[in-house]
Parts: structure tokens; sequence; C-alpha cells
């Protein structure tokens, strides 16, 4: 562990296999394991919860990937989360997303790099962070208008709060990037 991080991931024994199977798929899936996911790694269900609800995200059979990535983003931007920020800039640059693209829509979203349809849905799931309260029907019946499902912007909202709990849990432990636990 290194000297800044607050918590050591240790594996409870009876789940070291449940654990290793999990971080087995991620890396298949990614060709590495974060960090953060090594973290969760020391509640087992907590880790299979989490990996099952990105495997979902990344089927989803409506949210391109695209517009998942940037809310990501943009609420890790927000929160402060530099392992956060670094992993999705880097998932985004790899699908052809400019780091100047990344600064315009962090300053203005209206500037992200996505369509109008998604733009309305990425700025409803990014209010929902900073002013859930303030949501209207009549912004939700904009991203309808533009084709998305009640579920469509139910996922969206729930992709931008985990992100938030995510990098708040990073940054309560001080998982601040990829070399956390090396």
């Amino acid at each position: 562990m290194t000297s800044n991080v607050l918590i050591n991931p240790e594996i409870p024994e009876s789940d070291r296999e449940r654990v290793k199977r999990i971080l087995k798929g991620v890396e298949r899936r990614l060709g590495f394991v974060p960090a953060g996911l090594r973290l969760y790694a020391i509640s087992p269900p907590v880790l299979e919860q989490f990996v099952n609800l990105v495997g979902y995200y990344m089927e989803h059979p409506r949210l391109n990937i695209k517009l998942m990535a940037l809310i990501r983003y943009l609420v890790s931007s927000a929160a402060g989360c530099r392992f956060c920020i670094d992993f999705n800039a880097a998932f985004l640059m790899e699908m052809g997303v400019t780091p100047e693209e990344l600064e315009a829509a962090r300053e203005d979203v209206g500037r992200a790099p996505v369509d109008d349809a998604d733009k309305t849905l990425l700025k409803i799931a990014l209010d929902a962070i900073d002013r859930p309260d303030d949501i209207s029907g009549a912004e939700l019946d904009m991203a309808r208008e533009k084709g998305f499902s009640d579920r469509d912007i139910f996922d969206a909202v729930i992709i931008a709060a985990n992100n938030k709990a995510f990098t708040q849990v990073l940054r309560t432990f001080k998982v601040e990037d990829q070399g956390a636990f090396a």
C-alpha cells in the first residue's frame, strides 16, 4: 500500500476465489484492473454488485458508450477525483474525443462532443447531481421528445449518481491513481 492510501483492501480469506474471479473478468474486459475496483475488493458483495452494474451499462440497450463516459468524466471533474478524471478522459480519447473537446465540455456542457439528443440527457444527469430539486417535468419531456424512454433517463441519472458516490469513496481513501495499490 502506498503511503497516502488510507485503507488496505485486504480480501477476506473466505472470498478470495470469488474476488479473483470477478477481477479476472474485469481484466479480460478492460485489459487491467482499475485501482478503484481493487479498493472495492475489500467488500466482495459490493464489488460484485458494482461490477455487475458496470457490465449492464457497457451493454446498455440504448445509451451510447460515449455519452455514459462523458457523464462519468464530467461528474468526476466536478468532484475532483483525479483517478476517475484520468480514467474517463483516456477512455474518451480512445474514442476520438480531443483534450480540447473535454475542456470545452467541462466549461460548458452545451459544447460536449455529442449530438443534441445526448446533450439533453447529459444535462439532466449532471443537474441531478448538482440541483436535483430543480429538475422539471419539462426537462424530462424534452428528453422523451428526443427519443429517450423513462428508463433511459433514469439510467443516465443513476450513472451520474453512482459515479459521484464512487468518486467520493476513492477520494475518502486517497486512491488517486492507478498505482495506488502497487
